[in-house]
């Protein structure tokens, strides 16, 4: 028993070593952690349990039998962050460069699987040169074993990948189905195609960085969700992540500690400016309605008119969709249209509350808005937001116009609770567009054309460009002063904490893609 044993010591230490300490030393020295040592730093102390340490793959061909590594180039197991339980796999760089076989993929199916058995979130830390080229189809077999399982655990579980190397080729498609992308800046990179087939395909000179790196999916593709300095600073954003979520779709995201206190925030008052036509940052309005430093934002680099992520309301963990007039005065486009109706579906997989604010001047226009499909991506928005059965409380703070006041999580689509500032906007355009169709006959007739589009834009404004024509009609639940908005949705949201819904039964709607 004791030699048995020893051998299993031998076996295990082995398997833990990798690819060589060689390989480990020179991944140190390109400031990336190791595999097990990212598994380490994510997990609890003492926490992780691994599956299949001596797994070794069974290629023969091209004499791979000579090259056995226990764990076959991937960490697999279960753990704990922050006394929860989740299920992690690391790509090891330092075995024939983390590419994937038929064993490698088996690992990683398997913890798949058992997450969707227990509930748990699975989380991916990705670092692997694509797949392993000698096992053939057998490699492209697992990759597709793995997409299959993506696709059975999306919101049902939440899933979190973390690029930390390179991810090529087929390999890309398993993130892309993951709830959420992050990216290691200078060190990690995700493309279909690299550098030297766009050149051979396209004549284009790039680099891997400049075609795949985490600045060009942060901030041109929306590939990425968050972008990390380094390593380390990518697992404690997967920890902060995690910390809004819930553990499955069955449950509900936990309600942190708070005791109510004084919930007015003055500051509020003065961020609207008095011209509709000046800008101001959103962000200001969502730290002053949210709890102190808990506002964790999502895509910040790509498509900014519009502003989306994770924050705390008196403990509550909720979701916030937000116009951002500092860019593109707040107009919703293609890329901003997708980026909220995917973070909505997120939200609504995940029974996380949903808090829309609201100053929107309408789509942005153009030729290329149109010829690339502003009418079907403007659809995601509000098939999104109206499919959507999570509490949904709506803020306009300013400027509500034309379609967009519609797809803005308006009371027509579903909206729970819907709140207006006296600052608020709410009219099929703005007053000059509308004074300029409507009385057009009247302008043009004037002795002064200029002071009569004046006057009657006035006239317009003050019959329309104000809530409480939508308050009469019920379209706004209450008009109320900005300081007061924090109150509000503390008490909106545990109300609606307990709310219901059913959908039309059917096998799954059709979302316009």
């Amino acid at each position: 028993m004791t030699k048995i044993t020893e051998i299993l010591d031998q076996k295990v230490a082995a398997a833990r070593l990798g690819g060589g300490q060689t390989r480990i030393d020179k991944q140190h020295q390109k400031g990336k952690l190791t595999a097990r040592e990212r598994v380490h730093f994510l997990l609890d102390e003492g926490s992780f349990e691994e599956i299949g340490i001596l797994v070794t793959h069974r290629t023969t061909d091209f004499e791979m039998e000579k090259q056995q590594f226990y764990g076959d180039g991937v960490v697999t197991g279960y753990g704990t962050i922050n006394g929860r339980l989740v299920y992690v796999f690391a790509q090891d760089f330092t075995v024939f460069g983390g590419a994937l076989s038929e064993t490698h993929a088996e690992k990683i199916c398997k913890i798949m699987d058992l997450a969707m058995k227990t509930g748990a979130p699975v989380i991916g830390l990705n670092d692997s040169g694509g797949a392993r080229i000698q096992e053939g189809v057998r490699s492209l077999g697992g990759y597709a074993d793995i997409f299959y399982r993506n696709v059975m655990a999306s919101g049902v579980v939440p899933q979190i990948s973390a690029i930390m190397g390179p991810c090529a080729g087929g390999a890309v498609y398993s993130p892309a189905m993951t709830d959420f992308t992050i990216m290691v800046e200078n060190s990690s990179y995700m493309f279909v195609t690299g550098p030297n087939v766009v050149k051979t395909v396209t004549n284009e000179e790039v680099t891997s960085e400049e075609l795949g790196g985490a600045s060009a999916h942060s901030t041109k593709s929306g590939v990425t969700h968050l972008t990390a300095s380094n390593d380390m600073d990518c697992i404690e954003q997967i920890k902060q992540l995690l910390s809004y979520m819930p553990q499955n779709c069955e449950e509900t995201p936990a309600i942190l500690p708070y005791e109510l206190g004084e919930e007015t925030r003055e500051i509020l008052e003065s961020i609207v400016p008095e011209s509709a036509n000046q800008p101001y940052d959103m962000r200001e309005v969502i730290e002053g309605i949210t709890d102190e430093d808990s506002f964790f934002e999502i895509h910040k680099d790509f498509a900014e008119n519009i502003v989306v992520g994770f924050a705390r309301l008196a403990g509550r963990s909720i979701g916030i969709v937000a116009n951002q007039p500092t860019s593109l005065a707040g107009c919703l486009d293609v890329n901003s249209s997708r980026k909220a109706a995917r973070f909505t579906r997120c939200c609504d997989c995940f029974n996380i509350p949903l808090l829309v604010l609201v100053d929107v001047p309408g789509f942005l226009p153009g030729t290329d808005q149109e010829w690339n499909g502003i009418i079907v991506n403007g659809a995601k928005l509000l098939y999104a937001l109206s499919e959507a059965t999570v509490p949904r409380v709506s803020v306009i703070t300013r400027k509500a116009y034309g379609g967009a006041y519609d797809v803005m999580n308006s009371k027509h689509i579903g909206a729970d609770l819907n709140f207006a500032w006296p600052t608020a906007e709410i009219a099929v355009m703005g007053a000059k567009g509308a004074s300029e169709i409507i009385f057009r006959k009247e302008i043009k007739a004037a002795e002064d054309p200029i002071s009569k589009l004046a006057e009657k834009e006035a006239e317009y404004a003050q019959k329309f460009a104000n809530p409480y024509s939508a308050a009469k009609r019920g379209f706004i639940d209450e008009v109320i002063y900005p300081k007061d908005t924090r109150r509000k949705l503390i008490k909106a949201f545990a109300m609606l904490e307990n709310k219901a819904v059913s959908l039309p039964k059917k096998k799954h709607g059709n979302i316009p893609l």
